[in-house]
C-alpha cells in the first residue's frame, strides 16, 4: 500500500462496515471530484447541482464536462437537481451532507438544510461582508447542529483521477470527524481528523492570499529565494491570525496549514497562484478573473482577512500588500519594494 494512504494515525483503520451515505451539494470541480472519489468505494453517493440542465448533461456524458471532462463518473454515483431529495438521501440514513459551494454561498446553503443533518463544508475563505469563517457562519445559522470542515492540500483534478491525496476533517464533534473518515478514506484518499476547525479554516483561507503573493513574485522572476521567504513568512502571518482567533499553533504545521500553503503557492493548477502570475504581467484584475473561469477565493477574501487581522491587532504585511495590489494602490514592483524596505526585526 502507498504510505500516503495507510490508516489514520488514531491507531485504528476505518470501520469495516459500509461507509455512510453522502450527498455533495455543488457540482463544481471540487465537489464533483470528492463525489467521484467517494463513489469508487461507496455505492451511496449523490451529487446535487442547482442547474437541472447541468445534471442532465452530466447524466448523459457520465462526467462533469464543464470542470473535469477526463474524469468519468463511477457507475454508482447518483445525480440529482432536487435539493430536498438530495438532502433526504443522506438524512434518512444518518449520513453526511457535504457543502461544495463557494464561500459566498455557504450561508444560504446551510439555511436550507434541516437542523438534524450532519454537515461538512469544503469552501475556504472568510465570508465577505461579515468576515466570518465557516464555523462562525454555521454557529449563527444552525446553532446546535453537527458541523465541521473538510480541507487540506488538494487539487480537484488529481483527486478526481484517483491520485494520492491527504485531507483533514475538523470538528469539535469528534464523532463527526470520524464519520468523515469512514465516508471518504480510501486507497487514494487519506483522511486525518482534527478538533481544531478554527485553525483548519484559517489555514485554508489565508493560504489563498499568500498564493497570490507567491504568484506575483514568480511572475516577476524574483527567484526561489524570494519564493521560500514568502512561503515561510506567510506561514508566520497565518499562524499569528489563527492563534488570535483561538486556533492551536500546531495545526498550522499540518495539512491545512503548511501543506495547503505549499501546494497552492507553488502548484501549476493553483488558481490563486495564476492570479498572481497574471498580475505580474500588468494584466488588469478584472480581465484575469473573467478569463480564469473558476473562483479564485483569495481575490475575494484578501480584504476580509486583512480587516480581521486589523481588528485583532495582528500584523500581516504580506496580506496587506496583496490587498493593495488587488485594489490597484500598488503595482507588483512597488509591492515588492514595500515589503523589502520593512524594518528589520527578530524572526520569532
Amino acid at each position: 500500500m502507498n504510505p500516503l494512504v495507510q490508516a489514520p494515525d488514531s491507531g485504528t483503520a476505518p470501520s469495516p462496515t459500509s461507509p455512510p451515505p453522502i450527498t455533495v451539494l455543488g457540482a463544481g470541480a471540487w465537489g464533483t471530484a470528492l463525489a467521484i472519489s467517494a463513489a469508487r468505494h461507496n455505492p451511496r453517493v449523490m451529487l446535487w447541482a442547482r442547474d437541472a440542465g447541468q445534471v442532465a448533461d452530466m447524466a448523459a456524458a457520465r462526467c462533469n464536462a464543464r470542470y473535469l471532462p477526463d474524469a468519468p463518473f463511477p457507475d454508482a454515483l447518483l445525480l440529482r437537481h432536487d435539493l430536498d431529495e438530495a438532502v433526504a438521501h443522506a438524512r434518512a440514513q444518518g449520513g453526511l451532507v457535504i457543502v461544495g459551494t463557494p464561500m459566498a454561498a455557504l450561508g444560504s446553503t446551510l439555511q436550507r438544510l434541516p437542523a438534524d443533518v450532519a454537515t461538512l463544508w469544503l469552501c475556504k475563505g472568510f465570508e465577505k461582508g461579515t468576515g466570518r469563517l465557516g464555523h462562525e457562519v454555521a454557529q449563527a445559522l444552525r446553532p446546535g447542529a453537527r458541523h465541521g470542515v473538510l480541507s487540506g492540500p488538494s487539487f480537484a483534478h488529481e483527486v478526481a483521477l484517483g491520485m494520492p491525496t491527504a485531507l483533514v476533517a475538523a470538528s469539535t464533534d469528534a464523532a463527526l470527524a470520524e464519520q468523515a473518515v469512514a465516508a471518504f478514506h480510501s486507497d487514494s484518499l487519506r483522511v486525518y481528523t482534527s478538533t481544531d476547525p478554527v485553525g483548519v479554516e484559517v489555514g485554508g483561507a489565508v493560504k489563498n492570499v499568500l498564493a497570490i503573493a507567491t504568484g506575483i513574485a514568480d511572475g516577476m522572476d524574483l527567484g526561489l529565494n524570494a519564493r521560500a521567504a514568502l512561503i515561510t513568512r506567510g506561514l508566520a502571518e497565518m499562524t499569528r491570525l489563527g492563534v488570535a482567533l483561538g486556533a492551536r499553533t500546531d495545526t498550522f504545521m499540518g495539512l491545512s496549514g503548511l501543506g495547503d500553503l505549499v501546494l497552492t503557492a507553488t502548484g501549476s493548477l493553483s488558481r490563486n497562484r495564476t492570479v498572481g502570475l497574471q498580475l505580474a504581467t500588468g494584466k488588469p484584475l478584472a480581465q484575469i478573473v473573467a478569463e480564469l473561469g473558476h473562483v479564485a477565493e483569495g481575490v475575494y477574501s484578501a480584504a476580509t482577512v486583512w480587516q480581521r487581522a486589523q481588528g485583532l491587532g495582528v500584523p500581516m504585511p504580506i496580506t496587506e500588500t496583496v490587498v493593495a495590489v488587488l485594489d490597484g494602490r500598488l503595482s507588483p514592483r512597488e509591492a515588492v519594494g514595500a515589503l523589502m524596505r520593512r524594518e528589520a526585526r527578530a524572526e520569532g
